[in-house]
C-alpha cells in the first residue's frame, strides 16, 4: 500500500498548507456531495461476487477523492508568475533535454520532474514494455474507432464531468481537440521507449498531469466556478481512474465472471503497462492493483461512492458535443467516409461496452442508436478482429514477429499524425460556468 489511511488524510490535508490560494476554503474534514455511503445511490450499486470492495478499500477511495497532485498543483501556481505556456515550455525543456537546461529552473518544477523520474519498486519495467509491445495490435486496428466512445463515457455522472465542462469542451471543435489529444497520448505511450525518461509518452504524461493540474488551479481560483461542498476537488485522484484502467478493468470483470482470479502472463504484461502509465499521470500504487479482484474491487470502490447524477446541461451537452465532433484533420472524400464509419462504430461500441446495451437509457443521454450505426459496428469489427488475429498470429512466429511489430509501430505514428499535435492545454480565459445545480437522477 501508499500508505495508511490517516497518512493519505494527512496528505489530503497538507494541501491545504502547502497551497492556501487554491486549497484554503475547502473543508476537508467534511464529506463533499459527490460522495455517497449508500451504494443505492452510486453509478454502481452492484459488484462481482467474491470481488466486492473492503472498507479500507473504500475509506482509501474517501481520501483520494479529495487528494490533487501535490507536485503538479504546485508547479501550476506558478502561472501568474510565467503565465500557462511559460510553464508549458519550461517543462517541455525539462523532458527533452532535462531539468538542468532549463535556466533558474523553479523548485515546483524540479520536484515535479524528480517525482516522474522515480520508478517505483513496485513497477517492473520489462513487463511494461512487453505491456507495450502486445497493445500495439489493438492500438492500432482498434483504438480509432473505439477512442470517441471510450471517450464519451467519461461524461456519465454530472459530478466527474464538471471539469470538462468548465473548460470549453461544449463545442464541437474543442470536443474534437480533447478527443484527438486522448488518443494521441494513449498511442504515443505505447511506442518503442516511449515510457522510458527521454520517451515520448513520458512528455506527453508530464504534459497531461500539468493540464489537469492547471484545470484544477483556473476552476478553484475561478469566482463561482466550483463548489467544493458540491464536487470536492477538480479531477481528483479516483476520476483518473476510468481513463486510465477502464480496459484493465473490463478485462478484470470479464474474467472473474469467467472464475478465474489470476491473470496469464500477457494479461498480466498489459496490466503493468497500465499501471505504470498511470502512475506516471500521478496515480498512487493503492489505486492501481494487480490482480483481477483487485482492480475490480478498487474501481467498484470508485464507482459504489460516486453519487449517481446525470444532467442534461453538463453531461448531455457534453456527450452531444463529442458525437458531433468531426475527427479527422481535413475534408477529403477518405476522411469524410472515416468519419461516417468510426461515428456510427463508436456509438455501438459505447452502448455494448458502457451501457449493457441499454438503447433508451443511451438514447436519454443524446446517443442515438441507428440500424446504419448498427451495420457499420458489424462491418468495422469484423474487419478489425480479422486484423488483429493476423497481426496476433504474425506475433507469435519468430521470423514474422519483428516485422509485425514494425508494422504496427508504423501504423502508430500514422494514427499520431492524423491525430495532430497535442498542445495539452488548458486556458481559463475559455472556461465557461454551469448552473451547479442539484443532480438529476441518472438515466443510465
Amino acid at each position: 500500500m501508499n500508505g495508511t489511511i490517516e497518512q493519505v488524510r494527512a496528505r489530503v490535508a497538507d494541501q491545504k498548507t502547502r497551497q492556501p490560494e487554491l486549497y484554503g476554503r475547502i473543508d476537508f474534514d467534511a464529506t463533499p456531495e459527490r460522495f455517497t455511503e449508500d451504494p443505492a445511490d452510486s453509478v454502481a450499486p452492484k459488484s462481482v461476487a467474491g470481488a466486492e470492495p473492503t472498507a479500507e478499500q473504500l475509506a482509501l477511495v474517501r481520501a483520494y477523492t479529495l487528494l490533487g497532485d501535490r507536485v503538479a498543483d504546485a508547479y501550476a501556481g506558478l502561472m501568474p508568475q510565467h503565465g500557462f505556456r511559460g510553464l508549458i515550455a519550461m517543462l517541455t525543456r525539462a523532458c527533452e533535454e532535462g531539468v538542468e537546461a532549463v535556466p533558474d529552473a523553479p523548485p515546483e518544477l524540479v520536484a515535479f520532474i524528480r517525482d516522474m523520474e522515480h520508478v517505483p519498486d513496485w513497477v517492473d519495467m520489462d513487463l511494461v514494455r512487453e505491456g507495450a509491445r502486445l497493445d500495439r495490435n489493438a492500438a492500432a486496428n482498434l483504438s480509432p474507432f473505439a477512442i470517441r466512445g471510450a471517450f464519451v463515457a467519461t461524461f456519465m455522472n454530472r459530478y466527474a464531468a464538471l471539469p470538462m465542462a468548465l473548460t470549453g469542451t461544449l463545442g464541437n471543435e474543442t470536443a474534437a481537440r480533447r478527443v484527438n489529444e486522448t488518443a494521441s497520448f494513449f498511442t504515443s505511450t505505447l511506442l518503442p521507449g516511449a515510457l522510458e525518461r527521454q520517451g515520448e509518452g513520458f512528455k506527453a504524461a508530464a504534459m497531461v498531469r500539468l493540464m489537469h493540474s492547471m484545470v484544477r488551479f483556473n476552476a478553484l481560483r475561478r469566482p463561482g466556478a466550483w463548489d467544493p461542498k458540491v464536487y470536492g476537488v477538480p479531477i481528483p485522484q479516483v476520476d483518473q481512474m476510468p481513463a486510465g484502467l477502464i480496459p484493465i478493468f473490463l478485462l478484470s470483470y470479464k474474467l472473474l465472471r469467467q472464475g478465474r482470479t489470476t491473470f496469464t502472463p500477457a494479461e498480466r504484461a498489459k496490466v503493468e503497462l497500465a499501471r505504470y502509465r498511470c502512475y506516471l499521470l500521478g496515480l498512487p500504487e493503492d489505486l492501481l492493483a494487480d490482480t483481477p479482484v483487485g482492480v475490480v474491487q478498487t474501481m467498484t470502490a470508485r464507482n459504489q461512492t460516486l453519487r449517481k447524477g446525470f444532467d442534461d446541461e453538463t453531461c448531455g451537452a457534453l456527450v452531444r458535443a463529442t458525437l458531433a465532433a468531426y475527427l479527422p484533420p481535413d475534408r477529403s472524400w477518405r476522411n469524410r467516409l472515416f468519419d461516417t464509419v468510426e461515428r456510427g462504430f463508436a456509438k455501438v461500441f459505447f452502448l455494448r461496452q458502457f451501457m449493457g446495451g441499454d438503447v433508451a437509457a443511451a438514447a436519454r443521454m443524446g446517443v442515438t442508436i441507428t440500424a446504419a450505426d448498427r451495420a457499420l459496428f458489424g462491418l468495422v469489427a469484423a474487419i478489425v478482429t480479422s486484423r488483429m488475429l493476423a497481426y496476433g498470429l504474425a506475433l507469435k512466429v519468430p521470423g514474422l514477429r519483428d516485422l509485425a511489430d514494425r508494422d504496427l509501430v508504423a501504423q502508430l505514428r500514422r494514427h499520431l499524425a492524423r491525430y495532430g499535435h497535442a498542445e495539452f492545454t488548458t486556458d481559463a480565459a475559455q472556461y465557461r460556468p454551469t448552473t451547479g445545480g442539484a443532480a438529476k437522477p441518472a438515466t443510465a
